[in-house]
């Protein structure tokens, strides 16, 4: 099982959206497509992460993960 570095939400209004990020580097996303389809999941590899998403999670990302966080996402 892989160990949890932490979880980072991006969400908007009442869509959620949330990045848990793994020792491993693997990358899970939990996200609502729409108020009917909720807590979908995919394992996403950084290239698949928008600049703009990958701002917001940098932005909320908890300040003694940021450099991990960063460096999984290739960012900036």
């Amino acid at each position: 099982m892989e160990n949890e570095i932490c979880k980072i939400s991006i969400s908007t209004n009442w869509l959620g959206d949330e990045y848990i990020f793994y020792e491993n580097d693997k990358i899970k996303r939990v996200y609502d497509s729409n108020s009917l389809s909720s807590d979908n999941t995919e394992w996403v590899e950084p290239k698949q992460i928008s600049k703009h998403n990958k701002d917001k999670i940098i932005k909320n990302c908890p300040e003694e993960f940021k450099e991990r966080i960063m460096l999984i996402l290739d960012y900036p």
